[in-house]
């Protein structure tokens, strides 16, 4: 195909193509003369995925050429892989003083021993652990971490049920699934836990004959500007 049928197929807009043809996050399409080339199945998968891990994952351009880098090794790894897909996703934090950087490492360290989980002082969800159970405890909400054992079986759970999607497939397919369940599927997590603590907080929190409103917002008119007409 064309390359104004390769937007027509991806949806991707001609300009954008050219761009990403430039950066290196498109493979080039076969020459069939010197300002024509011919297009494929392929580049319209990879099109998707770009988009996709820029648009719903939320990954910067060359957070995705890393991403793909990786994919396109000869033989990846879809240990490395996702390991790219993660740090691409998780975002670096401020590091708190060092006393209170030493007090949340061993909250870090303690959980990660009880669950049997690999633990690196370095690695990016560390850091951000770190951040946040820092911020719990400036905020007077330490408490909060007294959950930490249930969140770790749930974190486990999912993590099984991750591995579970791609065992089996062949490796190039394992490797592109592993990247697209890591990236998008948190925020697919995000968006299944508002929805089940807007169900529990209808359940428990709601006051009697208050009528229930999505994201847990109350519904209101909005005002109106006297100005507009």
């Amino acid at each position: 195909m064309r390359m104004a049928e390769l937007s027509g197929e991806s949806g991707v807009p001609v300009a954008t193509i050219k761009y990403y043809l430039r950066e290196g996050l498109l493979p080039p399409g076969e020459r069939t003369s010197p300002n024509q080339a011919r297009y494929t199945a392929d580049h319209v998968r990879r099109l998707r995925l770009v988009r996709a891990l820029i648009d719903v994952g939320g990954l910067s351009l060359n957070q995705v050429g890393d991403v793909l880098d990786a994919l396109d090794e000869p033989e990846p790894d879809p240990h490395h892989v996702l390991g790219v897909a993660q740090r691409g996703i998780t975002p670096a934090k401020e590091q708190p003083g060092e006393a209170a950087q030493e007090w949340a490492m061993d909250r870090v360290r303690a959980i990660a021993e009880r669950r049997g989980w690999e633990f690196k002082p370095d690695s990016p969800s560390v850091s951000v652990l770190v951040s946040v159970f820092c911020t719990f405890r400036e905020l007077g909400h330490e408490d909060l971490l007294d959950r930490l054992d249930g969140y770790g079986e749930l974190a486990d759970r999912i993590a099984e049920i991750d591995l579970a999607a791609v065992l089996g497939l062949p490796r190039e397919e394992m490797v592109e699934s592993a990247v697209v369940g890591t990236v998008l599927g948190d925020a697919m997590l995000v968006a299944l836990r508002r929805l089940a603590q807007q169900s529990a907080s209808s359940r428990t929190l709601r006051r009697p004959n208050t009528p229930a409103t999505g994201d847990g917002a109350s519904a209101s008119t909005p005002k109106q500007d006297p100005h507009v007409r």
